[in-house]
Parts: structure tokens; C-alpha cells; sequence
């Protein structure tokens, strides 16, 4: 309800207004923008990485790149979907670059897997954590957009920088994946029976 109302009207109105102030070499107004934007994308990332060196990086480098194309802005999107756009390819490539370097870390930590069923929510965030964290990169950035930060269809089509369609698929595919994840979370051994044919 808070994030609808953050990127209400209103907000997208202010955020403009921001942005049109930064275009103009105004350090205040990027201040008031980035705090505006820095929990949530803090947020955002460190769900995908557990490495907050990264993040915070993907995070300074995304508002780099606000401060010097401010000007390029032209309303034809959302503010935030303009800058979840910016921070999307950012940390596409930083994870990218942290793979190759063979950095540990990029997926969620594996826990031990275990037979019981959840005993909290936490624990349930937990292995819904570790199934996230085997989908490829951009199945998981897709899932995170949507259920997470509550974009649509169309918004991640235009954060992600492909068609809708493509959105789609990848999250129906995620889904899929998930779907087959959590069980083998959840009782990892009888999966491996059924696997086997035992």
C-alpha cells in the first residue's frame, strides 16, 4: 500500500520536479531524491545479493548516472521506472563482472536443506530466498519487480529495456521453477527418491 501511494501521482509529479531541478545543478534536489530512493533500492538489490558492497555500488553508480542525465529525462515514464531502469542495467553488469571474477556470494547463501516444514514466515522468506536464488539473473530481477516491487508487465517491459511478452515469459517460467523448488526445499531427500526411481 505505501510503495502504490509512493509512486502515486503525486509522488511521480514531485520526483519530476526533482529531477527537472537536478538537470539544473541542483545538489539538494539529488540529495532529496536519493534518500527518496536509496532504502528501496537498497532493498531491492540485497535481495538479489548478499554482497551489500555491490549494492551499494549498483546504488552509487545509478545515481551517477541520474546526476549526469538528468537532462535526458523527458517524462515519457514514470520517474521510478526511469531509474529502476538505470539501477537494472547497472546491476545486471555488476553481477555479471562479480561472476566472471568467480566473487562467491552473488546467490543467496545455501543454508542446510531440511525435511521440516517452515516454523515462522521468516523461515518460509528463508526458502523462498534460496529457491530465488537458483533462478537465472533475469527471471529473478523479473520476480523481484513484480512481487516485490510491485511493477507491472509493462513497467518492467520498459525497466528491463524488452517486450512485454518477454516479461511474461520469464515470469511464468520462474514460477514454474519455484513451483518445483520449494518441495525440494521443503523435503529435499524424497525428491531425490522420486528422482532416482526409488
Amino acid at each position: 500500500m505505501a510503495e502504490q501511494t509512493y509512486r502515486g501521482t503525486a509522488g511521480a509529479a514531485r520526483e519530476t520536479d526533482l529531477i527537472a531541478r537536478i538537470a539544473a545543478g541542483d545538489r539538494r534536489a539529488f540529495e532529496e531524491l536519493y534518500h527518496l530512493y536509496h532504502r528501496r533500492m537498497a532493498r531491492f538489490l540485497t535481495r538479489l545479493t548478499r554482497r551489500y558492497d555491490i549494492a551499494e555500488e549498483v546504488i552509487n553508480d545509478t545515481f551517477w548516472v541520474v546526476w549526469r542525465k538528468a537532462r535526458d529525462f523527458r517524462g515519457e515514464s514514470q520517474p521510478s521506472t526511469w531509474i529502476f531502469g538505470i539501477a537494472y542495467r547497472k546491476a545486471r553488469s555488476a553481477f555479471r563482472s562479480a561472476a566472471r571474477l568467480n566473487e562467491q556470494n552473488l546467490e543467496s547463501v545455501p543454508e542446510p536443506l531440511t525435511h521440516e516444514t517452515p516454523a515462522s514466515e521468516e523461515e518460509l522468506r528463508d526458502w523462498l530466498n534460496q529457491a530465488l536464488g537458483k533462478l537465472p539473473l533475469e527471471q529473478r530481477l523479473s520476480v523481484e519487480l513484480c512481487y516485490e516491487m510491485g511493477y507491472s508487465c509493462d513497467e518492467i517491459a520498459s525497466i528491463m529495456n524488452c517486450p512485454a511478452n518477454t516479461v511474461k515469459t520469464r515470469l511464468f517460467h520462474a514460477r514454474a521453477k519455484l513451483q518445483r523448488l520449494l518441495p525440494q526445499l521443503a523435503s529435499p531427500t524424497d525428491t531425490r527418491r522420486g528422482e532416482d526411481g526409488q
